[in-house]
């Protein structure tokens, strides 16, 4: 059985289980899909209809608000953290 350990069949390092239950999962964001599908219009729409283009332009605007609004709230958090005075 010593032969099998050298072949890294047994003896190794054991990974914990708690460690692998960590994983952390990326979702890319796609802000104009998912805008488009909110406003129901496609990307020809917005090409073709200067209505549709305004529409959409308005949600666009108003997600990039909604963002930097976000990333500032975080930040202030960063900086004063709540248990401190």
């Amino acid at each position: 059985m010593k032969g099998l350990d050298s072949l890294g069949f047994g003896g190794g390092p054991r990974v914990r289980s708690d460690s692998l239950d960590r994983n952390e999962y990326v979702l890319p964001q796609r802000p104009l899909s998912r805008i488009l599908a909110f406003t129901r219009r496609s990307i020809d729409d917005v090409v073709n209809d200067p209505i549709a283009k305004n529409i959409v332009l308005g949600y666009w605007k108003l997600s990039r608000q909604i963002d930097r609004s976000w990333e500032v709230t975080e930040l202030e958090r960063q900086w004063n953290p709540l248990g401190q005075g």
